[in-house]
């Protein structure tokens, strides 16, 4: 029985999840409360709204060695950073665009999911993510967030029908991280309840293993 199989017989059943649904945020950059870092804590917003528990690691914490397949030491970050993965039911990353693509920093973070190759659901398998990027103007935003959601493809994530690029030219959020667009902060806060409402199933399927 594949997992869509399981997850139309859980849906079917109108079975609610025993534990919250359990969203992680991942992105953002080395400064402190830059844009990608706020949008991605708007659309959490979103998530909670939806029901979801969440948790956001911001782009201090993805400060990791670079990866390197046949090094197998993991520091504490690494080992916060893949067991909160491990858990999610859903996923929302953001990433500022640098030359025509995703940061190195969310690269590298994402490249440690590797280690979640031989798990049971692998990688991002049976997870919805939701994709954000930043750039200062369209072209870099644009481009970067169609290289992440291929990225979440790769990683077998499903990727939400809704994604978000942000044209930084202007300012989009106040110093109190407040959306100043009101489509955008609509858009992002709706990503994130696409997120949790399709991580839902993921949470049944979870509890149906675990039980």
């Amino acid at each position: 029985m594949t997992t869509l199989d399981i997850a139309i017989k859980l849906a079917e059943k109108g079975e609610l999840p025993e534990t919250p649904t359990f969203v992680v945020g991942l992105g953002g950059t080395l400064a402190a409360n830059s844009t990608t870092e706020k949008a991605i804590k708007a659309s959490l917003a979103g998530a909670s709204e939806g029901g979801a528990e969440t948790l956001f690691i911001s782009g201090a914490e993805l400060e990791l060695p670079i990866y390197a397949w046949e090094r197998k030491e993991r520091g504490p970050a690494a080992l916060h950073l893949i067991e909160s993965l491990r858990r999610a039911d859903g996923i929302i990353i953001g990433s500022p665009g640098y030359h025509g693509s995703i940061s190195g920093l969310i690269k590298n973070a994402l490249d440690y999911t590797q280690d979640m190759a031989d798990d049971e659901w692998p990688y991002f398998h049976g997870r919805p993510v939701g994709a954000i990027s930043t750039g200062a103007g369209w072209q870099g935003a644009v481009t970067t967030l169609t290289a992440l959601r291929g990225i979440v493809h790769a990683l077998r994530g499903w990727n939400t029908p809704m994604g978000v690029a942000i044209n930084t030219a202007t300012p989009v959020f106040d110093a109190d991280g407040k959306c100043l667009d009101v489509k955008i902060d609509s858009m992002l806060r709706d990503m994130g309840k696409e997120v949790a409402e399709s991580a839902r199933v993921r949470a049944l399927m979870r509890g149906s293993r675990e039980a």
